[in-house]
């Protein structure tokens, strides 16, 4: 097969890509699989903008499965300490999906994978 010529921006988010896998081979942080990473990403970003999701809002995501693996998928972010249930402050039957430290030192080690790749 051919090599074919990418432009710098998609040979950029290609290198970020190879370096994302190898952060997944990481000792130090959970291996996630695709559907876990796209989950934990959709959590990261309301929580990121403040507004963390709903239990119920991410087994809403039907783009990501239906509401009983969404379910399976929440609990094993969960048991990998990426994530953790907590009491909405003016509702306690409302739990919030926050991201842990752990999630948080996935997030910081992708950033610096994408510094490593933008400083090219």
């Amino acid at each position: 097969m051919a090599h074919m010529t990418t432009s710098p921006l998609a040979q950029a988010y290609l290198r970020f890509l190879q370096l994302a896998k190898a952060i997944d081979g990481n000792t130090d942080l959970p291996t996630l699989d695709a559907n876990e990473r796209a989950l934990l990403e959709a959590l990261a970003m309301d929580w990121h903008n403040g507004t963390p999701m709903t239990v119920m809002q991410a087994m809403a995501l039907k783009h990501l499965g239906s509401p009983a693996t969404l379910h399976r998928r929440i609990s094993r972010l969960r048991k990998l300490g990426m994530i953790e249930p907590q009491e909405d402050e003016h509702d306690t039957r409302i739990k919030r999906l926050v991201l842990t430290a752990t999630a948080r030192n996935y997030f910081e080690q992708m950033g610096q994978t994408l510094k490593l790749v933008t400083a090219r």
